[in-house]
């Protein structure tokens, strides 16, 4: 291999990882898949036993917090009275915000959709804002348990730098 190919294979995993970690913050990307992806290149081309076992860590890891992500949130907003139809169509009026108003109409959607469907289902302006605020609450956690997940498999890629 050249120089240049080297120097592609040292620089992608860290790559992949930084854009995965972006793409959690900002759900463009598939967050955790990429920061995977990026251990995962990381130890096809280092091919040790230690690179195999934590590449398994890290598997691991994003699938706890893909499940956790998905039941914690869940079960918090199903606490609250939030039904899963609401916020399928608050994601729709987001995805209308966000080419409407650029930056913030995504998350001004999401919220204006929320609200917009609880009352629309006879629920109190202020039962409706507080349930508008507990599922936000619940995206917020959602994505701060894919974040520490994500962060965790980024740890161990940096263990297994030390380590190899």
């Amino acid at each position: 291999m050249s120089s240049t190919q080297d120097d592609i294979w040292l620089v992608l995993p860290p790559l992949l990882m930084v854009l995965g970690l972006v793409g959690i913050v900002v759900p463009a990307l598939p967050g955790t898949l990429l920061v995977v992806a990026g251990i995962a290149v990381w130890a096809v081309t280092t091919h040790t036993v230690t690179a195999w076992v934590l590449l398994a860590l890290a598997v691991v890891v994003a699938v706890a917090g893909r499940v956790l992500q998905y039941l914690v949130p869940g079960r918090r907003m199903k606490e609250r009275g939030v039904r899963t139809s609401t916020l399928l169509l608050a994601l729709l009026l987001a995805v209308v915000g966000f080419f409407v108003v650029p930056v913030i109409g995504a998350l001004l959607g999401f919220v204006l959709g929320i609200w917009l469907v609880e009352t629309g289902r006879g629920a109190s302006r202020r039962e409706a804002w507080a349930r508008t605020r507990h599922a936000v609450v619940a995206v917020a956690q959602s994505m701060g348990i894919e974040l520490a997940a994500a962060l965790v498999v980024v740890g161990l890629y940096v263990l297994g730098l030390l380590l190899t």
